[in-house]
């Protein structure tokens, strides 16, 4: 018997038990925005003219900008859309404007989580509408860069490895942007940009747009155009405009969530979108620098009643341990959050309601997302960030009546139960929810959250569970991509199983994550080695790692596997 069936097993046996209402001593989460000195406050500039960004930023971005081995937090800000004028493209923070926000991590010597404002003088305190942020070393000197996308211009930020950024000359979209990735998906050893464009508003062609009462209400994105994303190749540091003659202008849509991920295990990068009311997307990469979208035929388009649904977020992992990663969509109130089971070489099926996530999710528009293990016990939980875009009946007359709770699944038994209350203590009052984050930060060994929410403070969620049967595996690539972004991590056993993660900062809706692969021993003997599928290159690999630490594989250290 395989360990993995092993586990399913004992998962099985504990199938069927109910989840309570947590409290303190139980709480999977605490809230600790106050506590951490995370304080921010989103502002949508909502003006009455029902702008359609209002409602759906922003995103949050987790990086250790300084390199000091701790994960800092960057906060997205609005702002109002009528009035440009309290915009500027300098420091924002320097001249008392709107602007983002730059929070460094600074674990005192006792270990308590502080974080500083540390946006003055950064350059990061940039003044736009903005949506949402991707991290990546696109110019190969060893510090995180970052994209940053708006309604309007987007920048590149460019880390000078003095704790400052600067705004560099880079891909560029007048249009309204919203989630992006950094990727190497033409195995050249650095990373190139894909970004998501959503439809074409801008603030001079804002519609008007009721709700069934006769009120003024947001727009569907529906009342707007569709319009195609984009595509940049690095080329020594200087992006090309390759969307074009790569194929992906080719087909349009309401593009919100995206991951760059090998779905079809053929060695290459593939790109996914999650659209808005129109069909997804699945890029596969043919290895020649061009894409095609199979999305239909692969089962991944739309769900199994054949219907376009609102795709917000996306997350892929290997959910079932089969090898391949599978894909989770958040969406709509009155839609499922939609889990697609990758059968292998990238085709899918929904199994969204066998598998306990169909009827729980039906009274929630669902954003940002996490897939990972945060309970310790060997199986991935799903942690999703909520909030409506339409009116919620019971707070109608309130100042913006979006509010809903966020929703944790605990997984097991094959399945998903969705944990009463959500598993937080602390200031869970609902909010309007959008992007989220997941990293480990306060350096214990478990997958901590920050989301930030729409028009509302950024929370932060740390993870309380106790256990040393981790491990934390960080990589060191290429010059061109430092942290391996898109390589696979696989603890082994010696009877060949393993559990796979996929090194990544995207995913979820509008926001970076830590890239990391964490891995769960619980109940299990220790693994034989380490595997490392890197981009563009031989699998590599490496001692047992020991649980209870973090540690890094460097690309070449390892044997090669032929």
């Amino acid at each position: 018997m395989t360990l993995r069936v092993a586990a399913l097993l004992v998962t099985l046996a504990a199938c069927g038990q109910q989840s309570v209402a947590p409290d303190q001593q139980a709480s999977l989460f605490l809230e600790s925005s106050g506590d951490a000195r995370l304080a921010f406050e989103h502002f949508n500039g909502a003006s009455g003219d029902y702008h359609l960004p209002e409602i759906m930023g922003p995103g949050i971005a987790l990086l250790d900008y300084d390199l000091d081995g701790d994960l800092d937090v960057y906060a997205l800000q609005g702002g109002p859309l009528t009035d440009t004028s309290r915009f500027s493209p300098s420091d924002a923070a320097d001249h008392g404007q709107l602007g983002n926000r730059l929070f460094e991590n600074r674990i005192v010597p006792d270990g308590v989580l502080r974080f500083v404002d540390s946006t003055k003088g950064s350059g990061l305190g940039i003044a736009s509408y903005a949506m949402g942020v991707a991290v990546g070393d696109y110019d190969a000197d060893g510090d995180p860069d970052i994209y940053l996308t708006s309604v309007g211009p987007n920048f590149l930020l460019r880390n000078n490895g003095d704790g400052t950024f600067q705004t560099v000359e880079g891909p560029q979209d007048e249009r309204w942007s919203t989630s992006a990735t950094f990727t190497d998906y033409d195995s050249d050893g650095d990373l190139d940009l894909f970004f998501t464009n959503f439809v074409d508003y801008s603030p001079g062609n804002n519609k008007k747009c009721y709700a069934p009462t006769g009120e003024r209400d947001y727009c569907l994105p529906t009342v707007y155009n569709p319009v195609p994303d984009r595509l940049f190749r690095n080329d020594d540091g200087r992006f090309v405009d390759v969307t074009e003659s790569s194929g992906i202008g080719r087909a349009f849509g309401n593009g919100l969530g995206v991951l760059a991920a090998d779905l079809n295990q053929d060695g290459l990068t593939d790109l996914y979108v999650a659209n808005d009311t129109t069909e997804n997307q699945l890029w596969v990469n043919d290895g020649q620098g061009r894409f095609v979208d199979v999305a239909m035929q692969s089962g991944a388009a739309v769900n199994a009643d054949g219907r376009v649904e609102a795709g917000m977020g996306v997350a892929a992992a290997d959910f079932d341990g089969d090898g391949d990663e599978d894909l989770l969509m958040t969406h709509n109130v009155q839609e499922t959050n939609t889990l697609y089971l990758n059968g292998g070489r990238g085709l899918f099926r929904d199994a969204t309601n066998t598998l306990g996530l169909g009827n729980s999710s039906l009274a929630y528009t669902g954003f940002g997302l996490a897939w990972a293990d945060f309970d310790h016990d060997g199986l991935l939980d799903v942690f999703i960030a909520n909030g409506a875009v339409a009116i919620m009946e019971s707070q109608r007359g309130s100042p913006f009546p979006f509010a809903q709770d966020n929703t944790y699944y605990r997984g097991g038994g094959g399945r998903f139960d969705v944990v009463s209350g959500l598993a937080v203590w602390g200031s869970v009052e609902p909010k309007v929810s959008r992007g989220l984050a997941a990293g480990d930060l306060d350096l214990d060994g478990d997958t901590d959250i920050v989301v930030a929410n729409c028009n509302g403070p950024a929370r932060l969620y740390i993870n309380q569970t106790s256990s040393e049967d981790w491990v934390r595996i960080s990589l060191e690539g290429s010059a061109g991509n430092p942290d391996g972004l898109g390589a696979r991590v696989g603890l082994c056993w010696p009877d060949g199983t393993c559990q796979w993660r996929r090194v990544h900062r995207d995913g979820s809706y509008l926001s970076s994550s830590e890239p990391i692969a964490h891995f769960v021993l619980s109940g299990l003997p220790p693994p034989a080695y380490a595997e490392v599928r890197w981009p563009a290159g031989r699998p590599e690999r490496y001692p047992s790692p020991a649980p209870g630490r973090a540690l890094t594989l460097r690309r070449g250290a390892g044997a090669e596997v032929r």
